[in-house]
């Protein structure tokens, strides 16, 4: 019987990967629980389970005392010296007992307790594997849709993908495999909730990762990346070797490796442009595929900028409804503005007349200065006139 009783832990830590001495406490637990429930919540024991033979062992507790008050968890010390002529009061006295039938609710009793230990365990292995797993792509299966909530099941438990975290036009049935984004893990009473997602820009990385091996062993870095799930996605890489082309590694020949992520990702158009550290570089290379004339950064020091595109590059800079411009900005860290070439002009014309007033008073108040000194000498001459007629 003992034989068969190891040989089913056994079985149980290979089915349901749980330590053996983790199952073997929950069994010694229960049995303990199961000895109260015969015979007095009160009583001091322990069982003990040998990992190799399974003989199990009850073993009761007694406390030594010169008067006996409690005959459930106290011996006196005649009785105690009965067993060992040694124990003084104070001591704590374990011996073997031999309970006898244990009752029907006392077994069921310890079956329940193994049962919830086991659970325990199983909930707290799942939880702490993928704590450890998240901001990671796992694959998955649809196993059932509720009010647009899809319920995922990733072979040890079931993952979460909220509506929120799914990409617009995307469609599930049962049975669809997918990959997911482990985007969080809680533990709730119910066990360990795993909250997935195919709209995170992390998905993207991680794909990134998985299909580029030079992304994979650090030749190529992912400086930044941003997202709008289900349209597009801009992505700057940089590599410290002067060997190694990043944007071509993520491609791939002929567009291989770009293409197996597009198509994981339904046709999400894909941005990949070169990261570097001169700002006016970078942001140049972010707003791609617009062509930029100039990059003027702002002079108080603030990460903003205004980019000068050609007027038929305008549109394309800024792309539908602000999107290109919009992911270039997340990417880059920059704040952006855009302005065409007649814009950009415009905006100079319309500076210059402020300072033409003060260039135009200065020969006016030159003039009129002359005008005063000439009405002068003439009033001067004639006065000078007058007074020689008077004196003829």
């Amino acid at each position: 019987m003992n034989r068969e009783f190891i040989q089913a832990i056994d079985d149980l830590e290979r089915e349901r990967q749980i330590s053996k001495d983790v199952l073997i406490e929950a069994i010694e637990s229960a049995l303990v629980s199961a000895y109260k429930k015969n015979y007095g919540t009160a009583q001091n024991v322990r069982v003990d389970i040998d990992r190799e033979s399974g003989d199990i062992a009850v073993i009761m507790r007694m406390d030594v005392v010169d008067e006996i008050t409690d005959e459930l968890t106290q011996i006196s010390v005649e009785e105690a010296r009965e067993i060992d002529y040694r124990y003084q009061a104070g001591d704590i006295v374990e011996y073997q007992v031999t309970p006898r039938d244990v009752g029907r609710i006392a077994a069921q009793t310890a079956k329940q307790v193994v049962v919830q230990r086991i659970r325990e365990a199983e909930r707290g292995m799942i939880f702490d594997d993928y704590i450890e797993r998240q901001g990671e792509i796992v694959t998955g299966t649809v196993q059932r849709l509720s009010n647009g909530t899809i319920f995922v099941n990733l072979g040890r438990t079931e993952g979460i993908l909220p509506v929120n975290e799914q990409v617009p036009g995307e469609r599930y049935k049962v049975n669809d495999r997918l990959k997911v984004y482990i985007m969080d893990v809680k533990k709730t009473t119910k066990g360990p909730q795993v909250f997935l997602s195919r709209s995170h820009p992390g998905l993207v990385k991680r794909l990134f990762e998985l299909e580029v091996p030079e992304i994979e062993d650090g030749t190529v870095e992912i400086r930044g990346i941003a997202r709008e799930a289900g349209s597009r996605t801009k992505m700057a890489v940089y590599t410290e070797y002067e060997d190694v082309d990043p944007v071509g590694a993520c491609v791939g020949a002929r567009g291989s490796r770009v293409q197996a992520i597009v198509d994981e990702l339904h046709g999400e158009k894909i941005d990949i442009i070169t990261w570097s550290e001169d700002p006016e570089e970078l942001i140049a290379s972010v707003l791609s595929p617009a062509k930029v004339e100039q990059v003027l950064l702002a002079e108080d020091g603030e990460k903003a900028a205004m980019v000068v595109v050609p007027d038929y590059q305008l549109s394309l800079a800024i792309g539908k409804e602000g999107q290109n411009v919009r992911l270039a900005a997340k990417v880059s860290g920059w704040k952006i503005d855009i302005k065409s070439h007649s814009q950009y002009e415009a905006q100079l014309e319309a500076k210059e007349p402020e300072e033409e007033p003060l260039e135009a008073e200065e020969p006016e108040a030159e003039e009129s200065s002359e005008s005063v000194e000439a009405a002068a000498e003439e009033s001067v001459a004639e006065e000078s006139v007058a007074s020689e007629g008077e004196n003829e």
